[in-house]
């Protein structure tokens, strides 16, 4: 989108697109270790869709121009992205977030008013990954911890996408270890059990609010999670855009962007 202005809204940073009419805002939050810019191209694609859409992509605190927290659980981080939404004068947006920024955009539905929300390939039960982190938390801890964050993106399958798309991951990226521990300290500190029933508590919510709820993946659900999603929110659409791995928004923008403008 050419006309995008850096400004900042709260305590965030942003790229702010578009002007206010009877769309939907967007609200875009980008994953661990990465910024806004990863919405470029799916920008790019959504000014040729849906020209002049009301859109802001968010640095979350930490990441980008965005200033430091001294924690950053995701109550805490919902409600700095909620300040922020307030102060650009956005009213009930659609919220949109890639791996973390999907788990973000979850909690924030289930506190906050907003339209809908999509999930790009964020799991919402922590299941093995859990178990991993808790049996790396000495590695994480220490000075080796990039050790966890390479091996997590061997699995992320970048090899698969487009050559710039794949530069823009490889690149766009601070993955430093105050961030690491802090936005996986819920997972470090909480039992999956626990987990699972909160984040079953916000689906409830979600699902009573009659939020519409997308849940957007580079590869299909594992069946045990699919069974999961769709037990606690029965309305929810799934939609898989293969050959992405971890990033099906970079592998396919446009599709990724016509999904966006409704």
């Amino acid at each position: 989108m050419s006309d995008a202005r850096r400004q900042y809204f709260g305590d965030l940073a942003a790229d702010s697109h578009g002007t206010a009419d009877d769309r939907p805002p967007l609200v875009l939050l980008h994953g661990l270790s990465y910024d806004r810019r990863q919405w470029g191209p799916v920008l790019e694609e959504l000014a040729v869709v849906d020209p002049g859409r009301r859109v802001l992509a968010f640095d979350l605190p930490g990441h980008g121009d965005s200033p430091r927290r001294d924690s950053y659980g995701l109550g805490e981080v919902a409600a700095v992205v909620h300040r922020a939404v307030n102060d650009a004068g956005l009213d009930a947006p659609i919220m949109v977030g890639h791996s973390l920024g999907g788990a973000l955009v979850t909690v924030y539905a289930a506190t906050y008013p907003v339209r809908g929300v999509v999930n790009v390939d964020q799991p919402l039960l922590v299941g093995g990954f859990g178990d991993m982190l808790r049996q790396a938390e000495p590695v994480l801890r220490s000075p080796a911890y990039g050790q966890i964050w390479t091996s997590l993106l061997a699995g992320m399958h970048i090899e698969l996408l487009p050559p710039d798309a794949r530069e823009l991951v490889r690149t766009a990226t601070t993955p430093r270890q105050d961030l690491l521990l802090g936005y996986w300290n819920e997972i470090l500190v909480t039992p999956a059990e626990d987990l699972g029933e909160r984040r079953t508590r916000e689906m409830d919510v979600i699902r009573s609010s009659g939020i519409a709820y997308r849940h957007v993946s580079g590869d299909e659900p594992a069946p045990p999670y699919r069974r999961w999603l769709e037990s606690v929110l029965p309305d929810v659409t799934v939609t898989v855009l293969p050959g992405g791995g971890h990033f099906p928004h970079l592998s396919h923008p446009a599709e990724f962007a016509k999904i966006l403008a409704g």
